[in-house]
């Protein structure tokens, strides 16, 4: 017993091999592409945020575990994937000061103040932006960068579809990335891919990403039937090829420690986002509402756990104890069959009943 050795540790926990610094790996892998594109698409100013953002995360991570005399932990690589994710759901306008000040909300307030990875509620880099997007809509909701220019547009795709002012719509273009838009939710071709991966090595799960796309696809696709089959069609496609769905879809909503653990916790989980999305996207008085929906959703991640999960001892429904004396407890003893008395305290065989 002496010999035994126990180690203890936050969420999450996996069995298969897998560590946390090998998942942040293959998510900074996964996020390459949408990289790549965001700065062949917007240029230097997109590496640039991208660059400050990874920076900020990782300093001020590092920084709150030596103040508060924790271990420091940025080799586990997560803080490197919290600046890239924010980075990519932020404009390349994006002043250097305010990706920072994005970066000590994300890391310290979402993160480091909860208890750090796997005890946070909200999705850091979510949390991040929105702090963001709420102190400066002008900076971060109003300006974007047109791809492969200077000029900066007043309004995205998804600003115009929903004032109804959208002439033209190039499918093909808006598929493999070239629109105004955050540095890596333009390209909807390479999320794709992006997703293909991780879901195949088994990094997510494919249950709430699929729930809250085809929630709002098909409430996209209600609201627009009363003006006909093919504009109802037409309403899905651009509302897949526009704004962040299919970016929070694969990299946010899939979040260990801001997402439930079950199959059913998922699937609930995917419905709450897209369903949020489509109502802010629809009535709001903002054209996006991914990242408000993750964020609400974030928050009822712990209650559908309780609800999902099954409890040892409980029925395979999970909220209530088995009928114990409904149990046949067969045991391989002389062809012997052990029965519970009619009180359920004990039972009797059949040799001694004979």
């Amino acid at each position: 017993m002496a010999d035994l050795k126990f180690h203890l540790s936050s969420s999450p926990h996996f069995t298969e091999g897998f560590s946390t610094q090998k998942i942040m790996a293959a998510v900074i892998f996964a996020l390459l592409p949408e990289v790549i594109a965001g700065i062949y698409f917007f240029g230097i100013a997109a590496l640039t945020v991208i660059l400050v953002s990874v920076a900020g995360c990782v300093f001020f991570e590092a920084l709150f575990q030596k103040i508060t005399a924790q271990k420091i932990r940025i080799n586990n690589l997560s803080a490197v994937v919290s600046g890239i994710m924010l980075a990519l759901v932020l404009p390349s306008t994006t002043p250097v000061w305010m990706v920072l000040l994005g970066d000590l909300v994300a890391m310290v307030v979402a993160k480091g103040l909860f208890g750090g990875i796997g005890s946070n509620v909200f999705n850091p880099a979510l949390t991040g932006r929105a702090v963001l997007f709420i102190s400066f809509p002008a900076a971060i909701g109003a300006t974007w960068a047109e791809p492969g220019t200077d000029a900066v547009s007043s309004a995205t795709a998804l600003s115009k579809i929903k004032a109804g002012t959208m002439e033209s719509f190039d499918y093909l273009q808006y598929f493999l990335g070239n629109r105004a838009g955050c540095i890596g939710e333009t390209s909807i071709a390479l999320i794709l891919l992006s997703f293909a991966f991780l879901a195949l090595i088994k990094i997510i799960d494919w249950r709430a990403p699929l729930t809250m796309v085809g929630t709002v696809a098909a409430c996209t696709f209600l609201a627009g039937l009363s003006s006909g089959v093919q504009t109802a069609g037409t309403d899905v496609l651009q509302t897949l090829l526009t704004g962040g769905l299919i970016f929070g879809a694969t990299f946010m909503i899939t979040d260990y420690a801001t997402s439930p653990v079950t199959g059913n916790g998922r699937l609930a989980f995917g419905f709450g986002a897209g369903m949020i999305t489509f109502l802010i996207r629809k009535f709001g008085g903002y054209p996006e509402g991914v990242m408000f929906s993750i964020l609400i959703m974030n928050a009822f991640a712990p209650f559908l756990n309780n609800l999902t999960c099954r409890k040892y001892g409980y029925g395979k429904k999970g909220n209530r104890r088995s009928d114990v004396s409904k149990i046949n407890m067969e045991f391989d003893m002389g062809n012997a069959v052990l029965r519970p008395s009619q009180n359920g305290a004990g039972g009797t065989s059949e040799k001694e009943e004979k």
